[in-house]
């Protein structure tokens, strides 16, 4: 409870600052100015969209990496583990690709979150004769996928097509509306609640499959909850925002020695740190003047590959 708590006052605070930084401070009255002013503009129709849209993303991210490191029991486990992240930009891609994101600022999203389905229900197909067979599904399908982005890359029909590709795969937060916050926010929901009932089975499934399955846990509507939950979840944030790496890895490992290691207690204080995790970067990422803009899957890969390295470096002492 009191890392809840204390995560939630730290959610707060990055919250205000996110509202405050970039390239043009704000101070800290003009939170309260009237929405036709032009520090009002900044505030609610810029940053504000921006930073709810972190808040729903980091959130989906870490709640995700918890459930699927419970469920696979696999501490290297993240949400492009079953395919759902490539599969959801493949489906942008393809919008991209084709000229249907010009269409309407929604086609994308859509096409997105129709390839995350997809995906993933490709892997439950594949997968669904235990954790080992649908992690081996996932890792094919995430290969399938990127296979189809390389291609749509190969045979972009001009210069532009393939920079739009590439600049939406490095994922971002910036130039995001509350058209796209109230696209996700729906699915997002939708999708978490799915992934937040799973926690007593994750705790049984922790002893083992059999164990698992003695205790009353059914594996396959246990598997489908995962799939559908990440499917939803991500794949909705993914195909908004683009490729966003290691929060999912991240932010369950930093709450676990605080709460002990049982994967229904993890859940929740991952999706707060997720949520603060991916907020705080972004913020980074504006104080990094660079131009164009530090993309923030870039930044969260520089930030997350140390902590990989010294997460796999740990395993393998602790490894008999």
């Amino acid at each position: 409870m009191k890392l809840n708590l204390s995560l939630l006052v730290l959610i707060a605070l990055a919250f205000a600052a996110s509202l405050l930084a970039g390239r043009i401070w704000l101070p800290p009255p003009a939170l309260l100015s009237p929405h036709d002013s032009l520090a009002g503009l900044i505030v609610w129709d810029v940053r504000l969209p921006r930073t709810v849209l972190a808040l729903i993303v980091g959130a989906v991210l870490g709640l995700s990496g918890a459930v699927l490191q419970g469920f696979t029991r696999n501490p290297l486990a993240e949400p492009a583990l079953l395919g759902v992240s490539s599969g959801a930009a493949l489906g942008a891609v393809i919008a991209i690709y084709f000229g249907l994101a010009a269409l309407s600022p929604v086609t994308g999203p859509l096409m997105g979150m129709v390839g995350a389905l997809a995906a993933c229900a490709l892997t439950f197909a594949l997968g669904r004769n235990g954790t080992v067979a649908l992690v081996l599904a996932g890792a094919a399908v995430s290969s399938l996928t990127a296979a189809g982005i390389a291609l749509a890359l190969n045979f972009a029909p001009n210069p532009y097509a393939a920079y739009e590709i590439m600049t939406w795969l490095l994922g971002s937060l910036a130039d995001k509306s509350w058209t796209q916050v109230l696209l996700v926010a729906p699915f997002a929901a939708a999708g978490a609640g799915l992934l937040a009932v799973t926690g007593r089975a994750l705790d049984a499934l922790s002893l083992g499959e059999a164990q698992a399955q003695s205790l009353g846990v059914n594996l396959t509507r246990l598997a489908a909850l995962v799939v559908a939950g990440v499917a939803l979840s991500v794949g909705a944030v993914t195909s908004v925002t683009g490729a966003i790496g290691f929060i999912g890895l991240v932010a369950p490992h930093l709450v676990r020695p605080f709460v002990g290691y049982a994967p229904r207690r993890v859940l929740l204080p991952a999706t707060l740190a997720g949520a603060l995790l991916l907020l705080c970067a972004d913020i980074a990422a504006r104080l990094v003047h660079t131009n164009p803009e530090l993309r923030l899957g870039v930044f969260t890969s520089l930030l997350g590959t140390p902590f990989f390295f010294w997460l796999v470096m740990r395993i393998r002492k602790v490894a008999p």
